[in-house]
């Protein structure tokens, strides 16, 4: 298949360029809406914020199957702001202060637009720091603002806001060896999986492919924290067979490697997946040039593992690209998100 690395990095710049924490995906559904407008493909948005691509296929009467990838991103939540205007923060999904680091943050406003602060840690010069002991936790940091509580009152920050990372520190980078490099990150968690689906649905337009059974794909809201976009869609829709496009973490290299394999999902920590679907979509990646690596989660869940759990769809699986520091500047190599793609893309033209 024709090499898409180039268009998939270009996908995933434009998205990095867009804020877009929990609750606030909208600029980012609003860009997938412009990308699909330009594909070729209508759509729509239920009232949670998911946005739908139906697919009818040649049996209007067959099981519907919905591939999804969520638009939101782990970020902070404002919930509280002191006299001097620093602002209390706690995580939205699985970010740890250590993964921020100290860097500059941007807070989105109600009143569109955001205001530029600082992550901060506190000093070093403490005693427990200095004995390399010092771990601050949610309680321990603070965005400094510079402003009053009047001011920010004033520029649409409140309890409640969100707050990313810059712009400038988001990514993505190239590096390594030429011929097979490295692609870095702040974050692909799942703006990747958002980039394949958007390349996927291009090519099913280009080849003008029709499906035998019906197929939607989906871009849902919230999946950090709670998968509630993915639980309403599918509990409204009713698929038979749900697909989340996600990353597979490395945590133990002996597992998983950085080797342009994509990973799936055998078992996390809400469920089994789907066996069957499983070694089909491993079926596809051998049949696409490729290979998926299995791998089994004890402290992670996807937004197919909280659908099959609510009991809103049968058969369940999660695949994509398989990634390093996670939650963080992620880490992957380059040609595992062609490998994604391709699989996604075999195993739609072969099974649906």
């Amino acid at each position: 298949m024709k090499d898409i690395t180039k268009e998939f990095v270009d996908v995933l710049t434009d998205l990095l360029d867009i804020p877009s924490p929990s609750g606030r995906e909208e600029k980012t559904r609003e860009y997938i809406g412009l990308k699909l407008d330009e594909i070729g493909f209508a759509h729509e948005t239920d009232p949670a914020g998911n946005l739908i691509v139906r697919l009818d296929g040649q049996d209007s009467k067959s099981p519907l199957t919905i591939i999804a990838a969520h638009m939101d991103e782990i970020s902070m939540v404002v919930t509280g702001i002191e006299g001097n205007g620093d602002l209390k923060v706690i995580n939205s999904g699985g970010l740890l202060p250590c993964k921020l680091g100290e860097t500059p943050v941007e807070i989105l406003s109600d009143k569109g637009g955001s205001v530029t602060a600082l992550f901060s840690m506190g000093s070093a010069h403490s005693r427990t720091a200095r004995e390399g002991s010092w771990t601050p936790g949610w309680p321990d940091v603070r965005i400094k603002t510079g402003l009053s509580p009047d001011a920010l009152k004033e520029r649409g920050v409140r309890v409640g806001s969100s707050a990313v990372p810059v712009r400038s520190s988001r990514g993505p980078y190239l590096f390594g060896d030429p011929e097979d490099p490295m692609i870095s990150a702040w974050t692909f968690d799942d703006r990747a999986g958002i980039a394949a689906l958007l390349i996927v649905l291009k090519l099913i337009k280009s080849k003008n492919l029709t499906t035998r059974k019906r197929l939607a794909i989906a871009f849902t809201v919230h999946e950090e924290g709670g998968c509630q976009g993915a639980k309403v869609l599918a509990q409204r829709e009713r698929p038979e067979i749900f697909i989340a496009i996600d990353g597979c973490p490395l945590i133990d290299p002996e597992t998983l490697k950085l080797d342009g394999r994509p990973g799936v999902w055998s078992k996390d920590s809400i469920c089994h997946y789907n066996q069957r679907l499983v070694n089909d979509l491993m079926e596809a990646a051998v049949n696409a040039g490729t290979e998926l690596q299995p791998v089994v989660y004890t402290s992670a869940s996807s937004d197919a593992s909280a659908v099959y759990n609510v009991g809103a769809a049968a058969i369940i699986a999660a695949f994509g690209h398989v990634r390093t520091n996670s939650h963080g500047f992620e880490l992957a190599r380059l040609s595992v998100f062609q490998n994604t793609i391709d699989t996604l893309f075999k195993y739609i033209e072969d099974k649906l």
